[in-house]
């Protein structure tokens, strides 16, 4: 197993109705199911597109409880898209980390430990789709089609989803540690 550092830049909520954009809060208590409030809250959730072997609807465990992206990631994007910055809000993400350039590449079944004893177990990679590049074209309307570009440009940047494996609580600034899973000896 390796192990690596990371630093958390932001910790972000989706707590409005209507949108995905995320705001930016100081500290949490993660909760089996997340953070209470944000609009991925909970152990379950209902199967939408993302889950096409289960009919639309149906009751199944939420993997998608937290949203981790890098800050490495954001820059490659906004790069890539021929803008100045790609803010982790506008990715809907929870937490900004800075410091593990790999994130996006992270292993099923890696886990990101907080000081407090928290921690998030990796569900996998948080695929690209269009609403975060329509938020993107919000606030560069002068570069043309960012909606459509975004997600070829987020493919393997857009950072992970996580479920909270150990409740705690978590702060802006604090260093983490992240322990990479490896199949050949893997994590349990």
């Amino acid at each position: 197993m390796k192990k690596a550092k990371a630093n958390i830049k932001a910790i972000l909520i989706a707590d409005q109705d209507g949108t995905f954009v995320t705001r930016r809060i100081p500290e949490v208590q993660l909760e089996f199911g997340g953070i209470r409030g944000d609009r991925h809250f909970g152990v379950t959730c209902a199967a939408d597109s993302r889950q096409p072997m289960y009919p639309k609807g149906t009751e199944i465990l939420n993997r998608r409880q937290i949203t981790v992206v890098s800050e490495e990631d954001c820059a490659e994007i906004a790069e890539e898209l021929g803008v100045p910055h790609v803010l982790p809000e506008w990715l809907g993400a929870n937490l900004l980390v800075q410091g593990f350039p790999e994130l996006t590449k992270l292993t099923l079944g890696s886990r990101i430990l907080f000081p407090s004893g928290a921690g998030l177990i990796c569900m996998g990679e948080n695929l690209p789709c269009i609403f975060p590049g329509e938020e993107i074209q919000k606030h560069f309307p002068d570069h043309a089609k960012l909606a459509a570009r975004f997600v070829r440009a987020g493919y393997k940047r857009r950072g992970i989803v996580c479920a909270v494996e150990r409740p705690g609580g978590i702060s802006e600034g604090e260093e983490v540690q992240i322990l990479v899973n490896d199949y050949m000896n893997p994590l349990q």
